[in-house]
């Protein structure tokens, strides 16, 4: 029995040495594996979701570092009677903040109720702004994962497929392609719906900072109209 096992031995070494042979996997072979139906589209969406966080992110950090100094120039021309100069020193800081308070200037002299309600739409309307395509950011979150889902499925289906029609001699090479677009499609549809809703909280959290800004500022400004002259 040793002899044997001997024998085998020295073929294998005598006859023509088989080197195993690593093989390396790219990321275009990943992409391509996925199934060009499903990652077309999760590639899509990775993009505009890269592209809103990026054009957000600058459009809020611009506003979350706006002046707020003009405020007090506003108080000075305020407390003189110069409302008009007030407003004009707005429309040169020209921010949501300056058009907030703006607004509030233009309501001088009617009851401190309107006022208030001038410049709480007003703040309503700048933050609005802010969000836009924020609704977006968070629906590709959300469909991302269950694009790649139905990639899965679909690829699993793909490799039952191939046993019933296989039956027993079905080979494992036959069933590698569906599973591994089962296991792309997974992976890129949760990378993509991760980076999209780390960017949306990431922006929310930008834009709260200027709504509470922008209460401050408001407090601010109904504070001083109070003022006795």
């Amino acid at each position: 029995m040793n002899y044997g096992l001997f024998l085998q031995i020295n073929t294998g070494a005598e006859g023509v040495e088989v080197v195993p042979t690593e093989e390396t996997l790219s990321i275009m072979s990943l992409l391509i594996g996925g199934g060009w139906y499903i990652m077309i589209p999760l590639g899509i969406l990775s993009i505009v979701a890269v592209y809103i966080f990026i054009e957000r992110y600058l459009s809020v950090a611009r506003v979350v570092k706006g002046d707020t100094s003009f405020m007090e120039k506003v108080k000075e021309s305020v407390l003189k009677g110069e409302i008009n100069q007030a407003r004009q020193i707005c429309k040169e800081v020209n921010n949501p903040y300056s058009k907030m308070i703006e607004k509030g200037l233009m309501r001088v002299g009617k009851p401190m109720a309107d006022i208030g309600l001038a410049i709480d739409n007003e703040g309503k309307l700048e933050i609005t702004k802010l969000e836009q395509s924020l609704s977006m950011e968070a629906t590709i979150a959300g469909a991302a994962p269950m694009i790649g889902f139905l990639g899965t499925v679909i690829g699993m289906m793909s490799a039952f497929h191939e046993m019933n029609t296989n039956g027993n001699s079905v080979e494992l090479n036959q069933l590698a392609g569906g599973i591994m677009q089962a296991m792309v499609t997974t992976a890129a549809g949760l990378v993509i719906g991760i980076i999209a809703y780390l960017s949306y909280n990431i922006l929310v959290g930008k834009i709260d900072k200027v709504a509470y800004k922008m209460d401050e500022l408001s407090v601010r400004f109904i504070d001083m109209l109070q003022e006795p002259a």
